[in-house]
């Protein structure tokens, strides 16, 4: 008797209602809702259906609930009448304001912000150690001031590094005494402690490879870019190469490095990286520094826009802000616009070229600009000469020749602390004498 195959139960999807609020004294870079659009699409990247949402406008949040109680009594009816099983709040919440919540509505419903739904979609999607050790600590580092009675929503264990990334022991807290909760705290502090050590190893290997290639001199090229903008497809169209490519929000954690061929004697290595959004977790930040390295201490970084997308430009702008705040807003970039392949008019992306740093009208699918792209960057980075003033040490006598070999040198003077040369360096170099710099980039 021929057996029968097992029934998949498929579960169904947990309920999400989403609240939003602007903070009218704040600079927004989406509009309350596009913001709330964005956090619908990152709820059902992380499995999540959404019901319904609602928005508030406020001059600062509320002390206790961050939206006022008035606000919190309608939302929790439309929870109970949509009957969402989560509601998710568009901005990061305080232990005070996520432990109100969670009183105000109840056992049955779960209080998620916008920083552990995030955190939770990486946990998903950090396929190596590496990856995995930096979504580890971020959880912990987020969920540490938060614990509370339902700190493990959302407990995923992060992908490929074994790390108990929603759990303490394995076991949820459900109202325990001050005492479990101080043991609890304990046991974090030592994993945090521990991850972190983990994390430096990675940073010290990385900062080594990187070291060997400089000493190569093989230019970097670091494409970033808002999630979802096409970059892990840029790099396999320009190193011909099969990087993991998925229509959704940061579907590439860990960078990917490809030798690139730009001439038949120039070459140089492209790195994709993680996505960017608005809001980015100060926590992801933080832990994912060995990572965002490979950003800030690129030659060259190709920003990889949307054209098709109805906020680009402010999508644009969190990028900018972002790289900002990692310190490498001092790196030249040449700008992608991406996906033209999808506009029934490709001449819209062209005629906003000039709203873009350096900009070129692509498609990574079709392939269209990708030449005059790699001829920009060809251009940068060995035949065109950057405008530079820099003071050197003596004891960096190195720099002093590489300049001599590799530059134009217009001026060259001998001061009492060093040497100050002004003249052109091609801009595979330009990383390298960016700490001596007398002239504002």
């Amino acid at each position: 008797m021929a057996k029968k195959t097992p029934k998949t139960t498929i579960r169904p999807k947990e309920k999400a209602f989403l609240v939003g609020v602007e903070i009218r004294s704040d600079d927004h870079i989406l509009t309350l809702q596009d913001s709330l659009t964005e956090l619908a699409l990152l709820g059902e990247t992380a499995g999540l259906e959404i019901v319904g949402m609602s928005t508030q406008h406020l001059d600062r949040p509320n002390v206790k609930t961050y939206i006022g109680s008035g606000k919190v009594d309608e939302v929790r009816m439309l929870v109970e009448e949509l009957k969402a099983d989560v509601v998710l709040f568009d901005d990061e919440l305080s232990p005070r304001h996520l432990r109100e919540l969670e009183i105000a509505f109840g056992n049955n419903v779960r209080i998620i912000d916008r920083t552990a739904l995030i955190l939770d979609i990486f946990a998903q999607h950090a396929n190596t150690n590496d990856g995995s050790i930096q979504v580890e600590l971020a959880q912990y580092e987020y969920r540490l001031p938060r614990l509370t009675r339902a700190w493990t929503h959302l407990a995923r264990q992060a992908g490929g590094g074994g790390g108990r990334s929603g759990m303490v022991g394995g076991v949820g807290l459900r109202g325990p005494g001050e005492t479990q909760l101080e043991v609890d705290r304990r046991e974090i502090r030592t994993r945090i402690k521990h991850l972190k050590g983990q994390l430096e190893k990675v940073r010290t290997h990385r900062q080594q490879y990187r070291s060997r290639r400089k000493k190569a001199l093989v230019p970097v090229v670091a494409i970033v870019g808002y999630t979802n903008a096409g970059k892990s497809t840029l790099l396999n169209i320009l190193s011909k190469s099969d990087v993991y490519v998925a229509d959704k929000m940061f579907a590439t954690l860990d960078p990917t490095t490809r030798r690139v061929k730009l001439t038949d004697s120039h070459v140089a290595l492209f790195t994709d990286t993680v996505g960017f959004i608005q809001k980015l977790p100060t926590t992801l930040v933080a832990a994912f520094r060995a990572t965002l390295e490979e950003i800030s201490e690129a030659d060259l970084l190709i920003h990889a826009i949307d054209i098709t997308h109805p906020q680009a430009h402010e999508q644009a702008r969190a990028v900018y802000q972002i790289l900002s705040d990692i310190e490498a807003d001092h790196i030249p970039i040449l700008t992608a616009l991406n996906k033209i392949d999808k506009l029934t008019d490709p001449d819209h992306a062209r005629d906003t070229l000039s709203d873009y740093q350096s900009a070129v009208a692509i498609s990574a699918i079709t392939s269209e600009g990708i030449s005059d792209l790699l001829e920009k960057v060809n251009a940068f980075l060995y035949e065109d000469f950057i405008p530079i003033q820099i003071s050197l040490p003596y004891q960096e006598g190195g720099l002093v020749k590489i300049f001599h070999e590799q530059g134009q040198v217009e001026r060259l003077e001998h001061k009492t602390g060093g040497v100050e040369i002004d003249g052109g360096i091609p801009g595979r170099l330009l990383s390298y004498f960016h700490p001596y710099r007398r002239d504002n980039l």
